[in-house]
């Protein structure tokens, strides 16, 4: 009867169209110099919203100018080779990735030194440094966010993708 019970409690807390289980983690990777390049996040979904803006949840009249790039836990990159972000010395090892949203429509990519966080903890103080990033419209909007990494040989792209904005960094190994 208890095991009864708790499974019609389940059935009223994660009743459909609720927003109340995570997304589940994705994994994105490729080989850039011989050596492995990834990006470990959770994808938040448009939903019907507008996502950035005045109207949205995410940099709202430029409040919230340093975005977790996902959701739920900060999103992570590991790379096994030092690399070269549009310019930013990054050498091998673990990251968390941030976005300055300040202004919405140029985004900046922020790489950051502390690891294993949940998504909202931000220290700027831990920041291995920032870089453009190359803004873009994608050809249809994009429901779930997505990372992707695309490499050719010692060079590379990581994007960014939500809503109705692309956002890209040239990487190289070094």
């Amino acid at each position: 009867m208890k095991t009864l019970l708790a499974l019609a409690a389940a059935a009223l807390i994660f009743a459909p169209g609720e927003a109340t289980a995570q997304a589940p983690r994705q994994n994105v990777s490729a080989t850039i110099g011989g050596k492995t390049v990834s990006i470990s996040y959770t994808g938040p979904s448009v939903r019907g919203r507008k996502v950035f803006g005045p109207e949205g949840p995410i940099a709202k009249d430029g409040t919230y100018p340093v975005w977790r790039a996902g959701a739920d836990s900060a999103t992570s990159l590991h790379t096994e080779t030092d690399l070269d972000i549009n310019g930013l010395k990054v050498p091998k090892g673990d990251y968390t990735l941030f976005v300055n949203l300040k202004d919405v429509n140029n985004w900046e990519l922020i790489v950051n030194k502390q690891t294993g966080q949940w998504g909202l903890t931000y220290s700027a103080a831990q920041d291995l440094g920032r870089v453009k990033m190359t803004m873009a419209k994608p050809a249809a909007p994009v429901e779930t966010l997505k990372y992707t990494i695309t490499a050719s040989g010692n060079t590379g792209k990581i994007t960014l993708e939500w809503e109705n904005h692309s956002a890209s960094v040239n990487i190289a190994a070094k």
